[in-house]
């Protein structure tokens, strides 16, 4: 089902390439997509998108899936790609949400939600649902990192044991993660540090 409203995603990063993605496992494995030229746009390469699906190698199946900055949907699509049960897309950009919908249906994805809208005015409302698996990659030099993650924990959007990723610049040394989250993989991949934290329950 897919949804209307708007979300965010900028700044130089990877890029896989002018004006497209690649599916690089599961079901729709080799499949491109369309992406607009949106200002700072910086989809996740193929390479980086490797290491992050090999660290959650046996835990997307059957997830929900919150995407907090979807710009190009890289890593919600590829997700669902590998038979998560479902995911919600947060994105400010009008073109690029739009784009997020078309590729949706390109796919025949009945199971993407793409929400236009400000990714933090919708954290910081009480949840509606809870995720399993959460992407964090906010535009750079924005300061949205710590504050979308205290987002996710304070209102309730992370499920019990839950798995976040988190992409942060290399040179950021104020991201600052909950109290509850414990670190399982680091790596730095040029100009990033991706980071994947599980949701520890507190007794």
């Amino acid at each position: 089902m897919i949804g209307r409203r708007k979300t965010v995603k900028n700044s130089p990063k990877n890029h896989s390439g002018a004006g497209q993605i690649r599916i690089i496992g599961g079901q729709h494995r080799g499949r491109k997509l369309p992406v607009h030229d949106v200002l700072g746009l910086r989809p996740t390469t193929d390479r980086l998108k490797e290491t992050i699906f090999n660290w959650l190698m046996m835990d997307v199946r059957d997830a929900s899936v919150l995407d907090c900055f979807a710009g190009a949907g890289s890593l919600s699509f590829e997700a669902l790609s590998r038979f998560a049960s479902d995911a919600t897309l947060l994105e400010l950009d009008a073109k690029a949400a739009k784009q997020l919908e078309e590729n949706a249906q390109l796919l025949n994805l009945t199971n993407a939600e793409i929400i236009r809208g400000d990714a933090m005015a919708f954290l910081q409302c009480p949840a509606s649902r809870q995720f399993a698996l959460v992407f964090v990659d906010p535009p750079f030099n924005r300061n949205l990192s710590t504050p979308c993650c205290a987002a996710l924990e304070q209102q309730n959007w992370l499920s019990d044991q839950a798995l976040i990723y988190v992409e942060v610049e290399s040179d950021n040394q104020d991201f600052c993660a909950p109290a509850n989250w414990q670190l399982l993989k680091e790596k730095q991949a040029g100009q990033v540090w991706c980071r994947l934290y599980q949701r520890v329950t507190q007794a």
